[in-house]
């Protein structure tokens, strides 16, 4: 049976491999492991060692604690902004398309455009 922590830290690591434009294999060679493991991670089916976990983050270039975030329980203290969007933003595609093409924006084309979205959001 599948963990709950595991399930979510899958879904995190397979969230910032897509957002880094990352395969599966490309990942596995970074870290020293096959890609069908790296599918058993990111669908909970296999927990991460945490000397692994250390790696994909090094390789992904986040924190460990990323892999955590958003975790029940975690940030009791979180915005009312966080709170209004769903669960788990991250398993919607077009989101995580939306944020890697923002991020491709120059950065400060992407301060604009941030600032109008804001705009924009307060409107509705």
């Amino acid at each position: 049976m599948k963990h709950p922590v595991d399930v979510h830290v899958g879904k995190r690591i397979r969230h910032r491999r897509w957002l880094n434009g990352t395969t599966q294999q490309q990942l596995a060679e970074k870290v020293g492991i096959k890609f069908q493991q790296i599918q058993k991670y990111e669908t909970g089916m296999n927990r991460v060692s945490a000397s692994r976990l250390w790696e994909i983050a090094r390789t992904l270039g986040v924190p460990v604690a990323f892999f955590f975030e958003g975790l029940e329980g975690e940030g009791e203290g979180a915005s009312a902004a966080a709170s209004a969007l769903p669960g788990d933003i991250l398993s919607d595609r077009e989101a995580l398309e939306l944020l890697r093409s923002y991020y491709a924006i120059p950065e400060n084309q992407r301060k604009r455009l941030f600032e109008l979205a804001r705009v924009l959001s307060e409107a509705a």
